[in-house]
């Protein structure tokens, strides 16, 4: 484990400190915590453009092409 300092507002302060104590956490486990999730979405964020990039407005045509045109199930309309 690493130590790192930083200076943040001090109303997110207060917001951490009470939405850690709500939830069991120590400061230092929810800024963790909330870190890695940040960490990880910023990542998938990053695969998903790569991924994107590789792809072609045909081949998505083509998928799209596949789909059948009938109404959403119950539930599933917009």
């Amino acid at each position: 484990m690493s130590t790192i300092s930083i200076q943040i507002p001090d109303g997110v302060r207060n917001g951490i400190e009470t939405l850690a104590k709500r939830e069991g956490f120590s400061v230092e486990q929810f800024l963790a915590l909330a870190a890695g999730e940040k960490l990880a979405v910023m990542s998938s964020l990053d695969y998903l453009r790569k991924e994107a990039s590789q792809g072609s407005r045909a081949d998505w045509d083509t998928y799209l092409a596949h789909v059948p045109d009938v109404p959403a199930e119950t539930g599933d309309e917009l």
